[in-house]
């Protein structure tokens, strides 16, 4: 009896055992699914990075259906193409070269006629006379030139004060200060450099190149340092005015990028700096886009550019500007919370996405997207009354969704909704007012063309340098917002500023901020206000 007592408890242990092991490895069976699962959305994220469109646009599946793609394509208000017959088959008329010109632009008349001995009738031999033209036009292209220009000043005096008098006076004739004293540098050079490099995304070295292959001998070191002196002394004054008018804004967008320094005192070269980027928003009427770089990515550092703002900053989810003074409102960006549903989206095999959370996730996101297309045309105070009819219960359901779902945090699609969820009070706060924007990508355009630009020069040399070419970028990129031509613009500068004294009158300042009816008007572009941007898209 006793024996059996111990066979019994024996025989338990033993299963007691098996069934802890067997739960042990079910457990860990479960564990290595969710890495393979992990590893697969990896897999599948990175093929498609490699292989498939960088685009964030997602087409859901009723606009995949092709069944009704005739009822869905067609629109009978626009007119039919034009077509020309050519032997024995048709093809559409191309557009006229004459529809892309401008008007202002020169014509230059070449006319051809017959020889006087050759204006003879075939026929009957009588003299030709004109009944009509035929005319062709071209786009003639004629490349830059250098000239140089020789400023030539007359001294005068007073032939009878030379003959009489023990003083003669000399008077000399007006001429224009250089915009470099001592240099031969123009204002019209300069603006091409610095055009050339910050709009063309031409380096100096190429420059030094070009410049040589037309005989002329200009270093990239003597490029440099009229660009350094040009901006410190006529560009440097309208940046710091341009500060003044953009922290007096209510609602701003701040963004930031890596730029490479080679020598920054403290600091290897190989360390990350950064180009940061404080921009109006849409209800700007004279836009405004300012760069301004640092060594770091401290919270300190927009807290010390934005120390006059109060209002609204359109932001990123970087927790740097979540510590910004209480009198800045941060305001979220939906474009990056739905980056991350659409990378979710991405690992998920294509004919397997149908249904799942991930897409229910990111057709939220772009119903409210598509409600501010439709709101992209009235006013903030209707826009902001639409929101809350339209777009709040949208993200309210949204937001009850999110919490609903039960999703691995080491998952894409737990990534999305965890930084959907701890963004939620940052996103939603475009509701407020009218004037707000529900993304931050106009400031990621902004921020584009210096993204652009640094793929060329790769790195600034020094601290100064950086500095300098943030003012540089900070004028031509305001300067394109508004619609003025970049070249004429900074010509239109560096010819005017040395002569108004800029520092010491406030009022010839005014003269050179973009938006002042003391600008000429060839200055201009034909268009100058871009549209208001509620897209998304994949930035560089």
């Amino acid at each position: 009896m006793e024996n059996t007592n111990i066979r019994t408890e024996n025989w338990q242990e033993f299963a007691s055992r098996k069934e802890k092991e067997i739960m042990e490895l079910k457990a860990e069976n479960a564990e290595l699914n969710k890495k393979i699962e992990w590893l697969m959305e990896q897999f599948r994220l990175g093929q498609q990075r490699r292989f498939g469109s960088s685009s964030e646009k997602y087409q859901s599946p009723e606009q995949l259906n092709l069944f009704n793609e005739v009822e869905a394509t067609a629109e009978e208000s626009i007119a039919e193409p034009e077509l020309i017959e050519i032997e024995r088959h048709y093809r559409k008329r191309r557009r006229s070269v004459n529809e892309r010109l401008p008007e202002e632009l020169p014509i230059e008349k070449i006319e051809y006629e017959l020889p006087q001995s050759e204006q003879i009738c075939p026929e009957c031999g009588e003299g030709l006379h004109v009944m009509g033209k035929e005319t062709r036009r071209e786009l003639k292209f004629i490349p830059a030139k250098a000239v140089i220009v020789e400023h030539i000043r007359k001294i005068y005096s007073c032939r009878d004060c030379e003959k009489k008098s023990d003083h003669v006076p000399i008077v000399k004739a007006k001429m224009p200060e250089p915009v470099i004293k001592g240099s031969f540098a123009s204002p019209e050079a300069i603006a091409h450099i610095m055009t050339q490099k910050f709009v063309m995304c031409a380096p100096l070295y190429r420059q030094e190149a070009e410049w040589k292959r037309n005989a002329i001998l200009l270093s990239r070191q003597t490029m440099s340092n009229w660009l350094m002196k040009a901006t410190e002394s006529w560009l440097e004054p309208i940046y710091h005015e341009l500060q003044k008018r953009l922290l007096a804004r209510e609602v701003l967008h701040a963004d930031e990028t890596v730029l490479q320094v080679l020598h920054e005192d403290g600091k290897t070269a190989q360390s990350k700096s950064y180009m940061w980027l404080y921009r109006t928003s849409g209800d700007a009427e004279n836009p405004i886009v300012l760069y301004e770089y640092q060594p770091d990515r401290r919270a300190e550092r927009p807290e010390t550019f934005l120390k006059e703002f109060k209002g609204y900053l359109h932001a990123d989810g970087y927790s740097g500007y979540h510590d910004l003074p209480e009198t800045i409102k941060i305001v979220g960006c939906f474009a990056h919370a739905r980056r991350k549903w659409v990378e979710a989206l991405k690992a998920i095999p294509s004919k397997a996405r149908d249904g799942t959370n991930v897409q229910k996730g990111v057709a939220y996101i772009d119903k409210l997207f598509a409600l501010e297309r439709k709101f992209a045309e009235i006013s903030p105070a209707e826009r902001f009354k639409k929101r809350q009819e339209l777009a709040k219960p949208v993200l309210d359901e949204f937001l009850a969704w999110i919490k609903s779902i039960t999703a691995p945090p080491k998952t894409l699609i737990g990534v999305a909704a965890h930084y959907t969820l701890s963004q939620w009070k940052y996103l939603e706060r475009y509701l407020l007012d009218g004037r707000l924007e529900i993304s931050n990508n106009r400031a990621e355009r902004s921020i584009k063309p210096f993204v652009i630009a640094r793929k060329n020069f790769l790195f600034s040399n020094t601290p100064n340098g950086a500095k300098t070419s943030a003012i540089m970028f900070s004028i031509i990129e305001t300067a394109k917002e508004n619609g003025l031509n970049p070249f004429e613009y900074l010509t239109y500068i560096f010819k005017n500023a040395p002569n108004w004294n800029i520092r010491n009158d406030p009022e010839a300042l005014l003269r050179l901020i973009p938006g002042s009816d003391q600008i000429p008007g060839f200055v201009r572009y034909p268009s100058s206000q871009q549209p208001l941007c509620h897209e998304w898209e994949e930035i560089g």
